[in-house]
């Protein structure tokens, strides 16, 4: 009866030692649970009543909204394993779901911070360049894609596989996705290329060989112009890039060039004088600068002056006001003068006959 008692005595004291170790390290996990989850409802707190809601604070308060409590609790649970001897497969478990779940919580919250920073950006840079505006799916999707990808192999490579071939196979088969579909990505990566060079911005009067027009929108794919005559162009971002663009919309000053021809019948002091009459006449308009008046060269029925002066205003309408003017006040000083505009003429001279030359007899 004394031994049985023993036993009983024995297996108490046992049981006892195995737990206590349970016991403590179940107080720890759902203490540093319970801590971690107050720390982040803390953060949390802090952050929205930040007037701040931009740039990284934002991508800070999206990644502690999306801090998975199960990553909080795995976190718990591997602290109170400390205190707990467990099964060498069960450790193993408990270290390989530790492994994934701080890379995928790492990877969510790099995620969030990357597509916060270029929301931000892109708020930031709206007025200057509304493009990238219609580019920010793109950027954040690609952002998206790296940070899941690299979190990918971390996880593949800590739980012990060998992600060289991976890598590798990953390689080949890009580069069979990127044949099969070059024309697509050419277009994407002509669309970021068009966002981060800015050779125009949405608003911008842009000339493509014998087309022209305003760019209304610049797409993942297409950039959409409206042409003078109303009906819009659609223009591939490859084949744009690709194409010589003339973007009227940054031209500081407007070098204008123009001519004017006189007959031949104007006395030389009066083809001496027109070179300053012209130059008064530009002077005298506003927003130009002017260059120069020559009498050029001779024509094949006129005498023909260049006249070169800059428009300081990019505005087309202004533009073509201001040579209007030119050309009425160059009008009536012509009139005034008498000098005659000249325009094609041809002149022919008809002279009697040469007598024949008589035969020798």
């Amino acid at each position: 009866m004394q031994e049985v008692i023993g036993i009983g005595q024995e297996a108490i004291e046992v049981g006892r030692t195995q737990v206590v170790p349970w016991a403590v390290g179940l107080a720890i996990a759902v203490g540093v649970y319970l801590v971690l989850a107050f720390a982040r409802r803390l953060l949390l707190r802090r952050v929205e009543r930040s007037e701040a809601q931009v740039g990284w604070l934002n991508g800070l308060r999206e990644a502690l909204v999306r801090t998975s409590s199960l990553f909080l609790l795995v976190l718990a649970i591997y602290a109170g394993t400390f205190f707990v001897t467990l099964p060498p497969a069960v450790d193993r478990a408990i270290g390989s779901a530790l492994v994934i779940a701080l890379f995928l919580q790492g990877a969510l919250w790099a995620s969030h911070v990357v597509v916060g920073w270029i929301a931000w950006y892109a708020a930031s840079k709206a007025r200057q360049n509304r493009a990238i505006a219609n580019a920010l799916q793109l950027i954040q999707l690609f952002a998206r894609v790296a940070v899941w990808s690299i979190a990918l192999l971390l996880i593949l490579n800590n739980l012990g596989f060998d992600i060289t071939a991976l890598v590798a196979g990953l390689g080949i088969g890009g580069i069979a996705v990127a044949l099969a579909a070059q024309n697509i990505l050419g277009d994407l990566f002509a669309s970021l290329a068009i966002v981060l060079d800015q050779p125009f911005v949405v608003g911008d009067f842009v000339v493509l060989g014998d087309k022209m027009g305003t760019v209304e929108r610049i797409g993942i794919k297409t950039t959409r112009i409206r042409s003078l005559s109303g009906e819009e162009l659609i223009v591939s971002n490859a084949d744009l890039l690709a194409s010589r663009i003339h973007n009227f919309r940054r031209m500081a000053e407007r070098r204008v060039v123009f001519t004017i021809g006189v007959t031949y019948e104007t006395p030389a002091e009066k083809v001496e004088k027109l070179p300053d009459m012209l130059r008064a006449i530009v002077e005298a308009q506003g927003q130009v600068r002017f260059d120069r008046a020559h009498f050029a060269r001779y024509g094949d029925f006129a005498l023909l002056y260049e006249v070169v002066y800059w428009m300081l205003s990019a505005d087309y309408n202004v533009y073509m006001d201001t040579q209007q003017r030119i050309n009425l006040a160059i009008f009536r000083s012509l009139q005034d003068e008498g000098i005659a505009f000249a325009y094609p003429t041809q002149t022919i001279y008809l002279g009697s006959p040469v007598p024949a030359t008589p035969a020798a007899g």
